[in-house]
């Protein structure tokens, strides 16, 4: 009891921890418990904070603030009306047609998978084929089962999406108009003394700002590179192998491995062993090999500075705790938990006699 009084007195008898403390356990709180209710509102704020960078920017050089955030707003709304009327009707073309032929590529598949034992008869036998075959087809009829249940339950979600595609819009504009005012108040009800929390945000904002601006262009760049290959190679389903693509680049070192199973799938039931089969693997590589060694030190080189073990534990808690959105926020999250801890008050280490 004594060491817990100690510890106690030491470090939450400081005001300015125990500020810190109740802002991070309310906000966690709100998150955890009304998540769902201020979905919105949350994913609102995150892209007015994305964009407020670009207002930043337009500001540095002189514009008026109120017209930096209409030119940025504009922008925003017109990227988003392409991505839903130009991008998103191929996307679920391609994705409809991709589980329509579905089983018609389990079936070519299964004829040049049995090309195997003929070539490699002391490695695979016929028999481990026709299992191997069977249990796919069993998992595809089942996944396929289970998409038409989630569409048909899906449609008051739909009804949900739309009312948030009409709110979010709005709560993003009044989000970067009115930011000193929201500021302001939130700051009215905060302590005067709270530089501990105030160093803390401070390195939170450079990192977490600039990690998501990163990974923003990132994700836009794989995306559009890999439908570029992918097209000109004449593979099937560019756009929705590329959106995938682009997307992996969300979960660190996880979702390059995940995707890659898709690409390889589609690309031997289009073209099975052969030359054209193998060019689109190496150019995935290539990709694969630019953004991790070029694109990835470029965009975020005095960004994240964690251990890779402590990225992927972030991926499995936050994840475990919020899902997609979990797994996207890991890092920054991770940052905000690294930015409280160097922050902390330590226990001074005496010298040994």
């Amino acid at each position: 009891m004594d060491a817990l009084k100690d510890w106690f007195n030491r470090y939450l008898s400081d005001p300015q921890v125990v500020f810190l403390t109740l802002f991070l356990i309310i906000g966690f709180g709100i998150v955890i418990f009304m998540g769902d209710m201020l979905a919105p509102v949350l994913a609102s704020v995150v892209i007015a904070y994305l964009l407020e960078g670009l207002v930043v920017v337009l500001e540095n050089k002189g514009i008026n603030r109120i017209l930096a955030v209409l030119s940025v707003y504009v922008a925003f709304m017109a990227f988003l009306l392409f991505i839903f009327f130009g991008v998103m009707p191929s996307l679920v073309s391609q994705a409809t047609q991709l589980v329509q032929q579905l089983p018609s590529m389990i079936s070519r598949g299964h004829g040049l998978l049995m090309e195997l034992p003929s070539r490699y008869p002391d490695y695979i036998s016929a028999a481990q084929i026709s299992d191997l075959t069977s249990m796919v087809r069993t998992d595809v009829t089942s996944w396929g089962q289970s998409i038409v249940s989630w569409s048909l339950a899906s449609v008051v979600g739909v009804l949900t999406l739309a009312v948030y595609l009409v709110l979010m819009p709005l709560l993003v504009f009044f989000f970067l108009k009115d930011k000193d005012v929201i500021v302001n108040w939130l700051k009215s009800y905060a302590p005067r003394n709270r530089a501990l929390a105030s160093d803390v945000w401070s390195e939170v904002d450079a990192q977490i700002g600039n990690y998501v601006r990163g990974k923003f262009w990132e994700i836009l760049v794989v995306g559009v590179v890999t439908f570029i290959t992918f097209f000109l190679m004449g593979q099937d389903y560019a756009m929705l192998l590329s959106a995938l693509v682009g997307l992996s680049v969300i979960i660190p070192y996880v979702g390059a491995v995940a995707v890659t199973i898709p690409v390889i799938m589609v690309a031997f039931f289009q073209w099975g062993w052969g030359a054209d089969f193998a060019w689109i693997i190496v150019a995935y590589g290539v990709i694969q090999a630019i953004d991790g060694n070029v694109l990835v030190p470029l965009l975020f080189s005095e960004v994240v500075n964690l251990h890779p073990v402590a990225i992927m534990t972030a991926i499995l808690v936050f994840g475990g705790l919020w899902g997609l959105l979990g797994v996207f926020f890991a890092i920054p999250l991770a940052t905000l938990v690294h930015a409280v801890l160097v922050a902390w008050p330590r226990t001074t280490q005496q010298p040994v006699a």
